[in-house]
């Protein structure tokens, strides 16, 4: 990854104040930067290019857009994980996993559909921002050892998390400090 990708997200990164001196991460200048799209696939793929996966899982929402970019650039496929209780039910078989409380305090659960991911498959995880490894670690749960680890745009998990989970990213929190 170049430093140049490195300056456009933060250049195009916003904390929005909503009161109370609550700040609220704003991303929007990420997906409307042409040199982000351009680059962050290949930098988010890079970490993991030498364990080859051949696919590559994300959570919904952002992960929806990051996944595509990162499975592209891999020459591999993307694969939807789905928070239960989404307005839209999946008419498939799915398999589960319950993810520990986020960032929020939230409890949920992560499920893919289960004739996407076969015994034999490596799979990264993809998304934008991991603060506390929840959702990485419900995904390497539903996962099991097909798991290769998680790469995102920023990491704001303690060490210890983000090795654990082999979290790998190309920024840190406190390269966004406000």
């Amino acid at each position: 990854m170049t430093n140049d990708l490195r300056d456009l997200l933060r250049a195009e990164f916003r904390w929005t104040d909503v009161g109370s001196d609550y700040l609220v991460s704003d991303r929007s200048g990420w997906w409307r930067e042409p040199g982000i799209l351009a680059g962050v696939g290949a930098a988010l793929a890079e970490p993991f290019r030498s364990q080859q996966p051949t696919v590559v899982v994300s959570p919904e929402v952002t992960g929806f857009m990051l996944g595509p970019l990162v499975a592209r650039e891999l020459g591999v496929g993307f694969v939807e994980a789905y928070r239960a209780g989404a307005r839209r039910p999946i008419a498939e078989p799915m398999i589960w996993a319950d993810v520990p409380t986020d960032h929020r305090g939230d409890v949920q659960r992560l499920g893919v559909r289960s004739r996407l991911i076969g015994h034999a498959d490596r799979v990264l995880v993809v998304d934008d921002w991991a603060a506390t490894g929840a959702q990485a670690r419900g995904l390497r749960t539903l996962l099991g050892d097909r798991y290769l680890g998680t790469s995102v745009i920023v990491d704001e998990c303690p060490p210890e998390v983000s090795a654990e989970l082999c979290i790998k990213s190309l920024l840190t929190g406190a390269d966004l400090d406000p």
